[in-house]
């Protein structure tokens, strides 16, 4: 493990990943672990700073397609990586049970979320990607979302209305002087949640729309007299001195018709993982405990997973030792 503060790279005027990047219609969500072995972390090390250019090889084959892929690094791995200094806030996913429901924790070293307009761009990428690493990781998950029609989730809803737009974005999910050594970072939070369909879509129009918080069909969020406090709009809005605090969704659908398997895969990304860890809290406990996210009576979440996304500079600096 290197230990040695001066051998870690150094970051200055460091430049993000493309987490603000355009949304897209294709993505490609994988989540590895590390191998044991002497070999892994030479390889990963040297494949960070090598990123980039499988990248841009992939990139130049369709160069309007909008591809871009974001490297995030799982508590553990960030130690077998480059040990100290850690990301202030860096920790394991935090399991949170309340009753039946559970936001569960599971394993999860390294996260690609790799997306652009096409899927044989995302599917080239993360080919070339396990060619690069495959010897040192083994993989965990693999989920290939795409964009539903309008916007929507599998629900029925639209997914993201509330996401911060131009630049409130970086505000909202880059890492600033509060952590100046890891300036341009970011935390993000991913879960696969499954759906049950028939449940669902055996709920009126109405009651759908008072467990979400919105108009279906327009997206208009209710009004404060008549939206449920328990709404999902409502226990995921969390304040901090009197400002909302945001974070920054490229939710996707994924499922499988023959399987009849229907899910969203969340992903989020935010300046501090409190604000995503307090959305959860309220989801599956409540606001006030027992006024939880009615939702979640028809979602479950299989896998949960938090990672820093440390900055491009970061990555292309890092050495193979």
């Amino acid at each position: 493990m290197d230990s040695d503060p001066k051998s870690a790279p150094k970051v200055a005027r460091a430049v993000a990943q493309p987490i603000v990047a355009p949304l897209s219609r294709a993505a490609i969500f994988l989540v590895a672990t590390l191998k044991p072995g002497a070999d892994t972390r030479a390889t990963l090390r040297s494949f960070c700073g090598d990123l980039s250019g499988i990248f841009r090889a992939v990139e130049y084959r369709n160069i309007e397609a909008g591809l871009s892929c974001i490297m995030g690094i799982g508590s553990d791995a960030w130690d077998n990586l480059f040990g100290q200094p850690r990301p202030a806030e860096l920790h394991p996913f935090r399991e949170v049970r309340s009753g039946t429901r559970h936001a569960v924790s599971t394993p999860g070293d390294l996260l690609f979320h790799i997306r652009a307009r096409h899927m044989d761009l995302c599917f080239e990428l993360a080919t070339q990607i396990m060619a690069r690493i495959g010897n040192a990781v083994s993989p965990a998950d693999e989920v290939h979302g795409f964009k539903n029609f309008d916007d929507r989730d599998l629900v029925g809803f639209v997914d993201g209305t509330e996401n911060p737009r131009g630049e409130a974005v970086a505000e909202a999910a880059l890492v600033g002087e509060e952590d100046a050594r890891f300036a341009g970072g970011s935390y993000v939070m991913v879960q696969k949640y499954l759906h049950d369909m028939n449940g669902w879509n055996a709920l009126s129009t109405e009651a759908q729309e008072g467990i979400i918080g919105r108009k279906k069909l327009s997206d208009i969020e209710l009004d404060e007299s008549v939206k449920p406090t328990s709404s999902h709009s409502s226990l995921t809005t969390i304040e901090e001195d009197g400002k909302e605090m945001k974070i920054l969704r490229d939710n996707m659908p994924f499922g499988s018709a023959a399987q009849g398997e229907f899910g969203t895969y969340f992903i989020g990304y935010c300046r501090s993982p409190r604000t995503l860890e307090q959305m959860l809290e309220n989801m599956l406990v409540g606001r006030p405990p027992g006024n939880y996210d009615r939702l979640l009576d028809f979602s479950r979440a299989v896998t949960g997973n938090l990672f820093f996304v440390p900055s491009a500079t970061f990555l292309e600096t890092v050495t193979e030792d």
